[in-house]
């Protein structure tokens, strides 16, 4: 008999944010070396932005599709095809060669990416209880700063090792199937897995039940009848209007530094701040909801607490436009993506509070769809008012837009007849 695992949902954890790390390393490469690939290739901002909406474009459309995927094969057969998938299209990126080649290449990589998202949630909603979702949230979510903090430093490492861009997709792409491998020998469900200790089953077993007794269904609900639901639009409008901010930092912080007159070495020593404050963030907004809930709050009051939060702290970008110092500037974005962290990672939580795991990954992949849309949307408008204009009208209205998120939070997750009729949880 294989010796047992105390507290294996955490190493389940730990996987899940890894492949987060991995997802966004890939996906910042390009960001990374968006200044020198826009001057080798004489890219203007609205050419690198068809390149980040190629990729979008996947990536909204990719979710859905993915999330009902995963819902259909198992988290494990459906995460592993997507973390596959995209390494291989990260690897296929260093063949790339002019604008289309590069658009082509993040296309591939947006399909396979969608999927990390609504797996990861569907996981959690299968190995965490109730109680403890907001933390596991917070650990994989975590990944995506730690990913964009780390990938700075490693890209042009490669860069400066191989003195060209093309090795760096090589190592970056392969990574996941690194992961890949450590994934399908450690997961499994908790009903089936052979390392699971007989407490734990039991406690995840207990906490299902208690689920089944205030939650009617265990079946997958049609499209239809999750499109009927408020609480479904409360969490896509939510994703929809924060996610742009979050991509927008990602995708263009470097270019945007470069645009202030600091050089890209400059950034590189500043790029990592705000994606380890982000990293703060996703742990206060899951831990701290938790804590409330553990001590007796509702689950929709806590969660939009930290909502109302993550709202405020997110309008820290409209004052970098009055300052000049790059610490100065540095300090505002930390701020706004730890606020954004936070709000993310309660929105995040909401397909698990909401619905049976057997509708997860599909009432997720849906909010990635609204938010890929959303984003779409705002690289477009981001790369024409650079070009047009300047990063100032950009900077405002990321700071208006999450709470349009906020609002339909507040209004739309809240008990109604879908929670009598037991198709969604109480909160």
């Amino acid at each position: 008999m294989a010796r047992r695992v105390r507290g294996l949902r955490w190493y389940i954890g730990g996987l899940l944010f890894l492949s987060t790390v991995i997802n966004y390393i890939d996906r910042q490469t390009l960001s990374v070396l968006g200044p020198l690939l826009k001057t080798d290739y004489g890219w203007t901002n609205s050419d690198f932005a068809r390149i980040l909406i190629a990729f979008r474009v996947a990536y909204a459309l990719g979710q859905t599709l993915a999330g009902r995927v995963i819902d259909r094969l198992g988290t494990r057969k459906g995460l592993a095809l997507g973390v596959a998938w995209y390494s291989v299209a990260a690897m296929a990126t260093s063949m790339a060669s002019g604008l289309g080649g590069f658009m082509g290449a993040r296309f591939a990589l947006g399909l396979g990416e969608a999927a990390n998202w609504p797996g990861a949630t569907k996981a959690v909603s299968e190995w965490f209880p109730r109680r403890e979702s907001g933390w596991a949230v917070a650990l994989f979510d975590s990944g995506s700063s730690i990913g964009a903090a780390i990938a700075p430093w490693l890209v042009l490492s490669l860069y400066a090792a191989f003195g060209s861009w093309r090795p760096a997709f090589v190592v970056t792409g392969a990574l996941g199937f690194v992961w890949l491998a450590l994934f399908l020998a450690l997961y499994r469900r908790p009903e089936e897995h052979p390392l699971i200790t007989d407490e734990e089953r039991e406690m995840l077993r207990r906490d299902k039940e208690v689920d089944a007794a205030e939650h009617a269904t265990g079946v997958s609900l049609p499209y239809a009848t999750l499109l009927r639901l408020p609480q479904t639009w409360g969490y896509v409008l939510s994703k929809t209007f924060t996610d742009p901010v979050w991509f927008f930092i990602t995708d263009w912080f470097a270019i945007y530094l470069v645009s202030r007159g600091f050089s890209v070495e400059e950034g590189l020593l500043a790029f990592w701040v705000p994606f380890l404050a982000a990293d703060a963030g996703n742990f206060f907004g899951g831990g701290v909801s938790s804590w409330l809930i553990a001590r007796g709050w509702s689950v929709g009051a806590a969660r939009k607490s930290i909502g109302v939060v993550g709202a405020i702290g997110m309008t820290m970008l409209v004052p970098t436009l009055w300052v000049d110092t790059l610490p100065a500037i540095i300090a505002c974005f930390a701020i706004s993506t730890f606020a954004y962290a936070a709000f993310s990672t309660v929105i995040l939580n909401l397909p698990a509070d909401l619905y049976d795991s057997a509708s997860v990954a599909s009432v997720s992949g849906m909010g990635g769809t609204g938010a890929g849309l959303g984003t779409i949307a705002a690289i477009y408008l981001t790369g024409w008012m650079a070009d047009e204009y300047s990063f100032a009208p950009v900077m405002v209205a990321a700071s208006i837009v999450p709470w349009i998120a906020l609002t339909a939070m507040l209004v739309l997750v809240r008990n109604t007849a879908g929670t009598r009729a037991g198709l969604v949880r109480e909160v």
